[in-house]
């Protein structure tokens, strides 16, 4: 075992990988966060949406796939950008039980407000911490998410 073990009677929170992952992830939400509410969307809403830009037409259980959520979460995200016009969904076609999202006009104008938001909380971001470390920083996060 290594000395950063939780069976080490000598080890903290401050050890703890989980800790250390949600305690930036805040952090991180937080500068996002202050930058996107000025285009009236969360980080998460922004997430979503420009998913969805990319992929026209995906499917809820693809993209809950693609952004590690469970089903009912993205469900539940999605309720208040469907109420505001900003997605739609509609069956793919008649045979299939399966809603395809899109952005809609308002939704396309929101997400290009939006992206001019994120570009500055990246700056600020990458001015805070470094270019190459948050380039590597998401290789390593991604990384993380693809691995079984």
């Amino acid at each position: 075992m290594t000395s950063t073990s939780i069976s080490n009677p000598n080890s903290t929170y401050i050890d703890c990988n989980c800790f250390a992952i949600r305690q930036a992830a805040r952090y991180v939400s937080q500068l996002y966060e202050r930058h996107l509410s000025e285009a009236g969307l969360t980080a998460a809403q922004f997430t979503i949406v420009a998913a969805i830009g990319r992929r026209p037409g995906v499917q809820m259980a693809d993209l809950a796939d693609a952004m590690v959520m469970d089903r009912t979460t993205l469900v539940r995200a999605l309720k208040p950008l469907q109420r505001d016009g900003i997605v739609d969904a509609a069956p793919e076609s008649s045979s299939t039980r399966a809603h395809g999202l899109r952005l809609s006009a308002a939704g396309k104008e929101t997400l290009a407000r939006a992206a001019l938001h994120w570009r500055a909380a990246q700056a600020e971001f990458e001015q805070k911490f470094g270019q190459e470390r948050a380039r590597e920083l998401r290789k390593s996060l991604f990384a993380l998410t693809t691995t079984d």
